[in-house]
């Protein structure tokens, strides 16, 4: 049977806020009247706070009715048992702590719906929450960082178990040379203090491997101690923000001259050191997209779950239709190492995470192709929001089914908002929130992620 045609399960008729619309009858009286009236002026000149109260007090409520029967708690160290309780209600939330203008200088609107959303899907990880993708010298501004801070303030008091995961990316442009080096970053590292910014051109592979890889950006060698120098910087100012969770990027193209993880190895080390003594669960948790499978060292995984695309298979004689297959390109599925993590247990498989992943558009878009990455030509969240309404739904429930029934090592981190690169509507951006006005460009898919994790 095709997965179009496939009875995805109905969906509770219910608002986006998780309430019924029905209204209690009220009978009208004069002095009902006045005191409306008395209450309505009153109100005018608070609304906007009086919302905020009333929507994170709700927001509190059912965040603890969703997530009562899991465990998520830690500090110091994490068990296997509480990290997959936290991938099982990952999302992707690319910038949602990044207010004004984002990644493609274009500005990430409707975050009050964003916080609404969080609570009731019961979201405990969110991804790509914080980073820059180029643009560096935005790390400058202090709003970029009040900003962060205070989105980060207001879902804790609704939920203050939730993780929020910052980003250190594959790429560096020269925009890095406006950036000034704090002198901790010197000490850290055993250096003479000097007044100076990052410099991009020590940033590269001597040999010019990956220079101008992105066009304008080149990716940053791990073996350089300039790179080592930025990447420290990001991750202590990021935990130092709040953020519990790092994500590496493509170790691997970073790793360009690092076969055996050496430079890898002693930068994650400086990252955890400083992680457990002042993250504010005293751990920070990283991860990377791993086409090997890990990053381990002499038995001991260097991060603490592993990531990947979904690697989604097209099936040429069903248009626009894909599928998960285990062994299709080189996708994670039952291919996560094995090792000792960094909070001390034992495993066969590392548990990982899938994600739509975002890379652009192919030469030949609507086309299949199934050796390529691309999805019909699109990288996998644009073909996932070409699709219609119902076909994305189900195809959640496909995925999310479908890998824990063939790998019980993975996890489906669910698409809330991502950057597309089809042609669209929504300001070029993926939003799973329900369309309203809140948030006009939402695709709907927030219902049925907050049924599949019930």
């Amino acid at each position: 049977m095709s997965l179009r045609s496939a009875r995805f399960a109905e969906q509770p008729q219910v608002g986006p806020d998780g309430r019924s619309a029905e209204r209690s009858p009220v009978v009208a009286t004069p002095a009902l009247a006045l005191a409306f009236l008395l209450t309505l002026l009153a109100a005018k000149s608070r609304a906007a706070e009086v919302t905020t109260v009333a929507n994170d007090a709700a927001a509190r409520q059912a965040t603890s009715q969703l997530t009562a029967k899991h465990n998520y708690q830690f500090d110091g160290s994490i068990s296997r048992e509480v990290l997959e309780n936290y991938l099982e209600r990952s999302v992707t939330m690319a910038y949602f702590l990044v207010t004004g203008m984002t990644e493609g200088n274009r500005e990430y609107l409707y975050r009050e719906d964003d916080v609404r959303l969080i609570s009731h899907i019961g979201a405990k990880f969110i991804g790509r929450a914080i980073y820059r993708w180029n643009g560096e010298s935005r790390l400058n501004d202090a709003s970029f960082w009040d900003g962060a801070r205070s989105l980060i303030e207001r879902v804790h008091a609704a939920d203050a178990d939730v993780i929020f995961q910052a980003c250190l990316f594959e790429t560096i442009s020269p925009d890095v040379n406006r950036v000034s080096i704090p002198a901790w970053v010197f000490a850290e590292f055993g250096q003479t203090v000097e007044q100076r910014t990052f410099s991009y051109d020590a940033m590269l592979n001597p040999d010019g491997k990956f220079v101008r890889h992105w066009g304008r950006s080149s990716v940053p060698d791990v073996t350089q101690i300039e790179t080592q120098l930025w990447f420290y910087f990001l991750a202590r100012s990021y935990i130092d923000l709040g953020c519990e969770a790092l994500h590496l990027g493509q170790v691997s193209l970073m790793g360009m001259a690092d076969p055996d993880l050496t430079q890898w190895s002693q930068l994650v080390q400086r990252i955890r050191t400083y992680a457990k003594a002042h993250a504010r669960r005293h751990i920070v948790l990283l991860d990377a997209h791993v086409p090997t499978g890990g990053m381990v060292v002499n038995g001991v995984s260097l991060l603490d779950f592993n990531s990947f695309p979904l690697r989604i298979k097209e099936v040429p004689t069903k248009p626009h239709e894909g599928i998960l297959e285990v062994g299709h390109l080189d996708s994670l599925y039952n291919r996560s190492q094995g090792c000792v993590a960094p909070s001390g247990w034992s495993c066969d498989h590392l548990p990982y995470l899938v994600e739509f992943d975002n890379f652009g558009r192919s030469r030949r878009p609507n086309v299949a192709d199934i050796n390529s990455h691309f999805v019909w030509g699109w990288d996998e969240i644009s073909w996932f929001s070409l699709q219609d309404e119902d076909y994305r739904n189900r195809w959640l429930s496909y995925a999310y089914h479908w890998i824990h029934d063939h790998d019980p090592n993975g996890h489906l981190q669910m698409p809330v908002s991502r950057m597309i690169t089809c042609p669209n509507e929504t300001q070029g951006t993926y939003r799973a929130n329900q369309r309203s006005d809140a948030c006009p460009i939402g695709y709907s898919q927030e219902q049925a992620i907050k049924v599949l994790w019930q």
